[in-house]
């Protein structure tokens, strides 16, 4: 009997062996299939990463929301200061009040958000914005990017969508702000004022590089003035980017 049975389990074995052998040449087959999957699926979301989408699309569409809040609420509230019009200086402290909410959805815009990740965004920009303090622009960008598109892929997957789509987009958006926003703006804080201190000590000769970065900059699909933003550029350092333009 012990004879008869060798032979099944020897072939048990043999038979286990060819599967995991099979297993395991089919493992990088399933891995690309995988990948292909998630890819499908991004662009099902028009979820697409690219230098393009994020580095132009992006980047100008928050230089307008930059435009359409803190630079014309700026502008009213100077020009009701000069001329003596109190209502003036409150209709641009309004404007100046939603930067970060603007930038946030205009970058959602760009991003071809749906309508309630677009919507949702307006918290995630108010965070963004609050804690990344003077270095705001840069830190509301870079949030408001990972919300939208985390927002996307959400977006219609399920029967409560009104829920689901909104809790994803702001829950993600202000913990990404509480965990980034801080250290991103101290660091775009941080390389303006390292920028501006070298303007006031060399001024010549910086105050021409910065220039001619900023004209450099100011020929690429991107926008300098959001980049001048996100860095806090003022004083020599600030003319100097204004004398590029």
């Amino acid at each position: 009997m012990s004879m008869s049975d060798d032979p099944p389990e020897t072939t048990s074995l043999a038979s286990t062996t060819e599967q995991g052998q099979v297993s395991e040449g089919q493992s990088p087959e399933s891995q690309a299939s995988v990948w292909a999957r998630i890819r499908a699926f991004l662009a099902r979301k028009d979820v697409i990463l690219s230098a393009h989408r994020y580095g132009v699309d992006a980047l100008g569409a928050m230089a307008q929301g930059l435009f359409a809040s803190l630079l014309i609420g700026t502008i009213i509230v100077t020009a009701g200061q000069q001329f003596g019009w109190p209502l003036l200086v409150e209709i641009g402290s309004f404007a100046q009040a939603v930067t970060g909410p603007a930038m946030a959805v205009a970058i959602g815009f760009a991003l071809k958000a749906p309508p309630l990740v677009l919507f949702s965004l307006v918290a995630v920009g108010e965070a963004a914005n609050t804690l990344g303090g003077a270095g705001g622009p840069l830190a509301v960008f870079v949030v408001a990017v990972i919300a939208a598109e985390l927002g996307k892929i959400v977006s219609k997957t399920t029967k409560v969508d009104i829920l689901v789509t909104p809790l994803v987009t702001v829950t993600g958006g202000v913990l990404i702000a509480l965990a980034c926003a801080p250290g991103i703006g101290s660091a775009a804080s941080a390389t303006g004022r390292a920028i501006m201190w070298a303007t006031d000590l060399q001024p010549f000769l910086m105050g021409l590089v910065v220039s001619v970065i900023v004209g450099v900059v100011l020929t690429l699909p991107i926008s300098s003035a959001a980049i001048c933003a996100a860095l806090g550029l003022t004083g020599l350092a600030g003319g100097a980017a204004v004398a590029g333009c």
